[in-house]
């Protein structure tokens, strides 16, 4: 029998969560002797076994892509005839409980282009080993039960060629190092710790370090080291502060301490994901880890220290807990998606970090939730489960967490998770126990909220109110629906946590005291809607109100409602909740972008424009919020509006309105300007941060009001720049705006950073995102530069994720040209690194909603590249048939 994991042959039928079964056969502890080299390293496995004395099932190990050398099983070697193999695994029936199993396999790191398993990062002559796990990497380095409910302990030995690989690392406590006679040296690893496959690592290669001492709040002495290449080691100085910071904060809020005697992380600029969080020895993307002010925004400095925290806080949310299957995966990504946000917030703006998640959770989750790839947070079934790590398990994932902990409250919600730890250490667990846990821990049933783990779309909830002045009562009531999503047609009614306040129309908040109660308890409060449609009844109420609903985002819904203009401008102007402040000054956006669109002028568009321009002329308290106020939502996000996408008419509404909003603001542009310039600088702190988002957006704006001031301006701020954040705003509103002097600054960019890739991503990516008609023309041009190449998973994304996710007038040209070159590139990127692949083709979710002609040739391109079955991989046509299907 083999496990859920490997059920069915690559493509034949789906993997199904109804499947479960838990291991018949597990191991207890682990022993690799892995011999380094880049084109051929071999892997000595000796595998303790159980077996489960229910279960008489021979013995099936996961394996792929492995030369087996020998195989004992007991001490005895066996013969050809002893056991079976085949592409994907070994069984062998003679095994028994307490068994022994012995193997060595042969495995080309060279040759691996995939990023998955063993191998090289870098050049064959200055790169170094490494190795990527999860979800099913193992299985490419040796023969084992590669499912994350099987927890062994691990010793490991590697062995290589000291000159070339001077540095050996793998998870655990260091257990001994030394030389060998023939110029190789040695070093052994021992993690004290059950953890499930995935997480294994290991590092081989020439590399610098930094290290600082640190004492957890236990009492251990933990050495915390980065490591990377000698070009790269003077730029991580800010991830290991980031590092002391969040186990400073882990220890504060969930009582946390870290469990090791050493902390590694190593940088890489070759890595399929953003970082992983192997125990002991986390391995990043450079992306997410090197930083200086030069080469590195200010967004990109948060962006560091929150992956920091994401994958340190892993330790205990995903390592010493695990999940029982990849079903639920979101069992660690959401809870540490949710941990990482709250550390963030606690690292800068509430208010501007919880913008911030919501907006990312409606520009990649919403859509996701709309389109043909929809799919709960807790999947029923997958074929390839490496194009389940989405936005729904993330992003939505988090939001069910931090919905349950709004429910519980932060005492009752440490209760729980300090519960949940504690009763699952060193297990693998399931939603259901993580429910379940937060639940005893504070004497409520939250089974309910289950059906937000199974069910898939975006809930919609709708609102109306009706004031009875005889009575002083304000009545609201509440409705909701989810839209059918492929495979569940039929939705239930979900516990929904709607974060209410009432205003009075001179911007104060009114008491609030339902039907029933003895007093206002407050002027805010939560109201749950559990059914398809609940009525609240509000009392003492003294005159009509204007309802400000979901505060703080509470739950991950649409409020759908018939605002009119002058009640969401009262609201921008009025509102104390930051997240709301920015959803009425978005959804004032949306109705002036509809209008716009319809060719009406006045109505919404001008309430949207004077009341930015009044909070324009206010003395800011926050300019990093103001900046986003100022912004109105993505054309991405506003073609989610229409019922049949044409992205060139979306294009042109929302540029009419940044025009009208720039004409609006005028001369007040170029003063605010200058006043933001006066504090040039390039520290990372949040004031500065916050004064150069704003004068970004200020200098975008001035460039559609007085072009010639605006391209004057950004010319001597590029040229000028103390830091890559005023470089590269300056930079794009040149290249957006078509300046005439925006091809000399991207010259002298490349010039200036010809050597440093993640600088080189950046400018790849603002080239392919400029929406213009020869967009194509132009991502054709950069695919053929010298610096671009589809085997680096950053810079395939920097060109192609950036135009076909983020250009949607280049992307989608009428003719259809965008779809074939993007088809193409599929195809050659396919055969190199299908995962990237497969993420790319997502670009295409929303296909079905496009105008007829657009609608055509992309399903015509989606089936010609569909119909190659015999050279596409198992990725890439799970993503393909489903886009179609859907």
């Amino acid at each position: 029998m083999t496990s859920p994991e490997a059920a069915g042959a690559p493509g034949t039928r789906p993997v199904l969560l109804s499947d479960y079964r838990a291991p018949a056969w597990r191991i207890e502890h682990v022993e690799l002797e892995c011999d380094l080299d880049i084109d051929a390293s071999e892997v000595r496995a000796r595998l303790a076994l159980r077996r489960d004395p229910a279960r008489d099932e021979p013995l099936r190990l996961d394996g792929e892509r492995l030369a087996l050398q020998s195989i004992r099983l007991d001490g005895r070697a066996l013969g050809a005839g002893d056991y079976a193999l085949d592409a994907e695994g070994l069984t062998v029936p003679g095994a028994r409980d307490g068994s022994v199993l012995e193997t060595v396999v042969r495995i080309e790191p060279a040759q691996n282009t995939a990023l998955e398993g063993l191998y090289l990062s870098g050049t064959r002559a200055a790169g170094f080993l490494l190795t990527q796990c999860e979800a099913q990497g193992f299985r490419r380095i040796t023969y084992s039960l590669d499912r994350p409910d099987v927890l062994a302990r691990y010793t490991v030995t590697l062995r290589a060629d000291r000159a070339r690989f001077p540095v050996l690392l793998a998870n655990g406590n260091p257990d001994g190092a030394g030389e060998l006679a023939d110029g190789r040296h040695w070093a052994r690893y021992v993690d004290p710790h059950p953890k499930p496959s995935y997480l294994f690592a290991l590092v081989a290669g020439r590399l610098e370090r930094i290290e600082r001492d640190y004492v957890t709040a236990e009492g251990r002495a933990v050495k915390l080291r980065i490591f990377a290449e000698a070009d790269a080691i003077g730029r991580c100085g800010y991830a290991l502060d980031a590092l002391e910071r969040a186990m400073r904060w882990d220890e504060r809020v969930y009582g946390r301490c870290y469990d090791l005697d050493v902390f590694h992380i190593v940088a890489t600029h070759d890595f399929n994901m953003g970082a992983m969080e192997n125990k002991g020895l986390n391995i990043f993307n450079a992306k997410y880890l090197l930083a200086d002010a030069d080469s590195t925004t200010d967004d990109e400095y948060r962006q560091i220290e929150a992956v920091i925290a994401h994958e340190y806080f892993h330790n205990w949310s995903g390592n010493r807990v695990t999940c029982r299957d990849w079903f639920q995966l979101s069992l660690k990504e959401g809870l540490t998606v949710f941990r990482e946000q709250s550390f963030a917030a606690d690292m800068s703006s509430p208010a501007l970090k919880r913008i911030e998640d919501v907006a990312t959770l409606r520009r990649a989750q919403f859509p996701e939730d709309a389109g043909p790839l929809a799919h709960p947070v807790r999947p029923e079934q997958y074929r390839e489960i490496n194009n389940f790590y989405t936005a729904t398990v993330y992003e939505k994932g988090a939001e069910l967490v931090r919905m349950l902990a709004g429910r519980l409250g932060a005492d009752g919600y440490r209760r729980g998770t300090d519960l949940y730890f504690a009763r699952h250490d060193g297990q693998a667990a399931t939603v259901e126990d993580f429910l379940k846990a937060l639940g005893d821990a504070n004497g409520v049933d939250l089974a309910p909220y289950l059906a937000w783990y199974r069910q898939a779309g975006t809930p919609r909830v709708r609102a109306r109110g009706a004031y009875d002045a005889a009575t002083r009562s304000y009545a609201l009531t509440l409705g909701q629906h989810t839209p059918p999503t492929p495979g569940q047609a039929d939705k239930r009614p979900l516990p929904i946590p709607l974060r209410v306040a009432l205003f009075a129309r001179d911007g104060r908040l009114l008491p609030l005291r339902l039907d029933g109660e003895a007093v206002a308890a407050s002027e805010e409060r939560v109201l749950e809607l559990a059914a398809a449609e609940q009525t609240f009844r509000f009392i003492d109420v003294p005159e009509p109100p204007l309802p400000s609903l979901l505060r703080g985002f509470s739950a991950p819904v649409i409020v759908e409602g018939d605002d009119a203009p002058a009640d969401l401008a009262f609201r921008l102007r009025h509102e104390s909740d930051g997240y709301n402040r920015w959803d009425a000054g978005q959804r004032l956006a949306q109705l002036a972008f509809d209008a716009t669109l319809r060719g009406a002028a006045g109505g919404a568009p001008a309430a949207w424009c004077e009341a930015l321009a009044a909070l324009f002329a206010e003395a800011s308290p926050d300019p990093a919020l103001l900046a986003e106020l100022l912004t109105p939502p993505p054309a991405v996000e506003l073609g989610e509006r229409c019922a049949e996408l044409d992205p060139d008419a979306v294009h042109a509404a929302r540029e009419t309105l940044e025009r009208m909003l720039a004409a609006r603001l005028g001369d007040a542009l170029e003063a605010r300007y200058r006043a933001l310039h006066a504090h040039a600088d390039a520290a990372p702190d949040a004031a500065g941060a916050a004064r150069r988002r704003l004068k970004r957006r200020v200098l975008e704006l001035l460039c559609r009001h007085a072009p010639a001031r605006g391209h004057a301006l950004a010319a001597t701020q590029f040229a000028d720049a103390r830091g890559m954040t005023d470089r590269l705003a300056a930079l794009a509103a040149l290249v957006r705006s078509g300046a005439a002097g925006a091809d000399d600054a991207l010259a002298r960019y490349r010039q200036r950073y010809e050597g440093n890739a993640l600088a080189l991503d950046k400018w790849f990516a603002l080239q392919a995102q400029v929406p213009s008609a020869t967009a194509l023309e132009r991502v054709q041009a950069l695919a053929h530069d010298p610096a671009f190449t589809l085997r680096n998973p950053n810079r395939a994304y920097a060109l192609l994720r950036s135009y076909a996710q983020a250009n949607p007038v280049g992307f989608h040209r009428a003719d259809g040209a965008g779809y074939v070159w993007l088809a193409g590139r599929l195809r050659e990127l396919d055969a190199i690194n299908p995962s990237v692949a497969a993420r790319l083709a997502t670009a295409f979710n929303g296909w079905r909603r496009l105008e007829p002609g657009r609608r055509r040739h992309a399903h015509d391109v989606l089936a010609g590249l569909a119909a190659d079955t015999a050279r596409l991989s198992r990725d890439l046509a799970d993503i393909l048939e489903r886009t179609l299907a859907g």
